[in-house]
């Protein structure tokens, strides 16, 4: 999100005093204080330990990728370079007491890979469960449940993900995580960025209030930072429960990285004072890549696709390696098509991959919102916040520049493309923007609805991240009752928008439609909070238009 950490040190009046201690707390980035932080106590004389789950990504017809990180001396914390090389087993079976195995085998864990383990698995059958487990100095992980893609050809009758974005830890507990691991009917579970937070303690938005602390507590800069950082998410039990559940697809967004990264740098980066951009960014992406289940078609980014039968396939986008330095709305550079959100490279490969697809609908895995947006006439006491989160003029100028609305010439082409080519059932998932919407992309936004759609879009709220209520410091609902038709009158294309409240969306797939289910939290600064079904749209084969049904699959 946009100029986020500046919205937030303003409205909790912190000091500012962020750069000196990012400075002193870098230098000791890799003391015991921080690392220990990250994990449980243990004794001294512990065997390996399994502290940060199991989990499973990007699926394939015949096999899935599988992760873990070993712990094999309580003083090789994530992040410390500590640690002996350590053997690590597999095993995969197709039942959960692991009776009737069908593969397994091993591999060396060391420090240079913050011992974390992945196992490309393949030879496996499409469209089944396994079950998968590893271990270590006779030490079991915990045995967890992954599911492999239907076969290329297959008629699929239906699929279903989970959808989530943005999680601060420091913003409460990760229950949306834990409400999606107790479905049990998950293909697989779409992470569209902002995985982890790179601010230090008390640094992004909390109204008021930290409401469990991150590790290491500074800005993270380094790779031990990274490390440490995703370790810590790592040890959250929700995330680990949806984790052993089913296989994740992510994608990055700015905050695994630096917040509004672009491919030269980033607005919460410091050249100089916080070391080079290019060392902070492959830091940043050799941890991701440690501790995530990805795997990368291209070295160094998360632009793939993956398919799932007949019935869908899956394009992610990589939207912070190769794009332009964002812009200040108004001067006109928006529309300079010498900028892009995508890099040529990425733009080609996308629109060439929806050309050419013979399933039924085209997902698209996107971390910021390709509808236009237009603030219209919204309250001062409204376009403020709004503003603030979104790196808005607040004079109400209607252009939020770190979106694809900032880089017109990339989505008039990319739209373009799609109504020349009739190329039909195109949806956007998308998060960022810690709000819930439910979209027609229009070709042309000021003619709408004369003029075509030539897509969908579902944006899903953030688990935990700060959005308007929460900025302004109102009870959840507030906000939204008010701004809620405000943004509908001014922007037709646009059905639904939630803006104040916290939790995930469950993408169920079939040959007729393709439907969106929103789940809100009770209170996300509660272990326990309660999630609820709150609305469902859906965009019927053929229509490339979102309307509201009123019962979730």
């Amino acid at each position: 999100m946009t100029n986020r950490r500046r919205s937030s040190e303003r409205l909790n009046s912190l000091a500012p005093r962020r750069r000196t201690v990012v400075k002193a707390a870098a230098a000791t980035a890799v003391l015991a204080g921080p690392l220990a932080a990250a994990l449980p106590a243990r004794a001294a004389d512990a065997a390996p330990a399994f502290l940060h789950g199991v989990a499973s990504g990007d699926p394939l017809p015949d096999g899935v990728l599988l992760w873990t990180r070993v712990t094999p001396i309580p003083e090789a914390t994530p992040g410390s370079g500590l640690g002996p090389n350590t053997e690590v087993s597999w095993i995969v079976a197709r039942d959960k007491a692991l009776t009737n195995i069908v593969t397994k085998g091993s591999t060396t864990a060391t420090a240079a890979s913050d011992h974390t383990v992945k196992a490309d698995i393949r030879g496996l059958e499409p469209a089944t469960d396994y079950w998968f487990r590893f271990s270590a100095g006779g030490t079991d992980s915990p045995v967890a449940r992954t599911r492999t893609a239907p076969a290329a050809t297959a008629s699929v009758a239906g699929l279903r993900f989970g959808v989530v974005s943005c999680a601060n830890w420091e913003g409460g507990y990760f229950s949306s995580y834990r409400h999606l691991a107790a479905r049990g009917d998950l293909d697989a579970w779409l992470h569209l960025g902002d995985y982890i937070y790179e601010y230090g303690t008390g640094e992004y938005g909390t109204r008021d209030t930290v409401v469990r602390q991150t590790a290491p507590t500074h800005e993270i800069l380094t790779l031990a930072d990274y490390r440490i950082r995703h370790g810590k998410y790592k040890t959250d039990r929700d995330l680990q429960a949806l984790h052993a559940t089913a296989p994740v697809i992510a994608i990055w967004d700015d905050h695994e990285i630096a917040n509004d990264a672009w491919s030269g740098g980033a607005e919460n980066h410091t050249e100089g004072a916080e070391g080079t951009w290019a060392a902070r960014r492959d830091a940043a992406k050799q941890a991701y890549f440690e501790w995530m289940p990805v795997r990368p078609a291209i070295a160094g980014t998360t632009y793939r696709r993956l398919r799932f039968g007949k019935l869908a396939d899956l394009s992610l986008l990589d939207l912070r390696s190769f794009r332009s330095q964002q812009v200040k709305v108004g001067n006109g550079e928006v529309d300079d098509p010498d900028r892009t959100l995508t890099g040529r490279a990425q733009l080609d490969w996308l629109k060439a991959g929806l050309k050419s697809s013979d399933t039924t609908w085209r997902l698209v895995g996107n971390s910021v919102m390709i509808s236009p947006f237009a603030i219209g006439s919204l309250t001062t006491d409204l376009l403020k916040p709004l503003a603030k989160l979104m790196a808005l003029p607040q004079e109400g100028l209607a252009l939020n520049p770190d979106q694809w609305d900032g880089y017109m010439d990339d989505r008039r082409e990319l739209l373009a493309h799609l109504r020349s080519n009739a190329i039909r059932n195109t949806v956007f998932l998308t998060g960022d923007i810690h709000m819930a919407w439910a979209n027609d992309v229009p070709v042309d936004a000021g003619m709408y609805p004369l003029s075509a759609s030539a897509a969908t879009e579902f944006v899903v709220t953030s688990v935990t991240s700060d959005n308007l209520d929460d900025i302004v410091k109102v009870p959840e609902g507030t906000v939204s009752a008010i701004a809620s038709p405000i943004i509908r009158a001014a922007n037709r294309h646009v059905h639904w928008v939630d803006t104040d409240r916290h939790g995930y969306g469950v993408l169920d797939i079939t040959a007729e439609r393709a439907q969106m289910d929103y789940y809100v939290l009770s209170d996300k600064t509660k272990q326990d909070a309660t999630a609820a079904w709150t609305r469902s749209y859906r965009t019927r084969s053929g229509t490339q238009k979102v309307e509201r049904t009123y019962d979730p699959v």
